[in-house]
């Protein structure tokens, strides 16, 4: 397993590139936006769970600690060159090698595929706190004065039509009229 930690240290030095594409000359490496994604799926989740709504904490935390993995190897691809080749495919086959070390990667890789696809109460949530942290993240880049981040503000629409929205869409619409009101000041 020592391999397997020391290959996840990538994620600490790996950029997420499609803010350096945008202009952003230093972005946040992987690792932190994995972070913040599996910090807002903690919150999140206890927050549905006080609303009686049954979610596994650990499993959605898992996946949120899993949900990158891949991108140790793979590094961070930019949506624009995603149209090239099947990213998910990639991924899989990645986490596949480097988690079998573990005699997990059957469990580990289940938890993934509920993420990407979505096919769980947990997997949703991932996939929200995901499209959230990014939203977050580059209200903050604008903040910084960077722009030309317009197109990642599409994800606002995915958070809107999500089942999930309906407990957190104060938060996606507090985000979104923060940034409105960035614009105009």
């Amino acid at each position: 397993m020592l391999e397997l930690f020391l290959e996840l240290g990538n994620l600490k030095r790996l950029p997420r590139t499609g803010w350096l594409l945008r202009g952003v000359p230093s972005p946040e490496p992987i690792a932190a936006h994995s972070y913040r994604v599996a910090m807002i799926t903690l919150f999140l989740a206890d927050e549905l769970k006080s609303r009686g709504v049954e979610i596994d904490v650990e499993k959605a935390l898992k996946i949120a600690l899993l949900h990158d993995v891949g991108e140790a190897r793979m590094t961070d691809i930019p949506m624009p060159a995603q149209r090239y080749f099947n990213k998910v495919k990639g991924e899989v086959k990645a986490l596949r090698e480097m988690l079998s070390v573990t005699g997990r990667e059957g469990e580990y890789l289940s938890l993934f595929r509920e993420y990407e696809e979505e096919l769980s109460v947990e997997g949703k949530l991932v996939k929200f706190a995901d499209r959230l942290e990014m939203l977050i993240q580059a209200y903050e880049y604008e903040k910084a004065g960077f722009r030309n981040l317009d197109e990642f503000w599409g994800a606002v629409n995915k958070l809107r039509e999500s089942e999930l929205y309906r407990y957190f869409g104060e938060l996606v619409e507090g985000l979104v009229e923060r940034r409105e009101k960035l614009h105009r000041g």
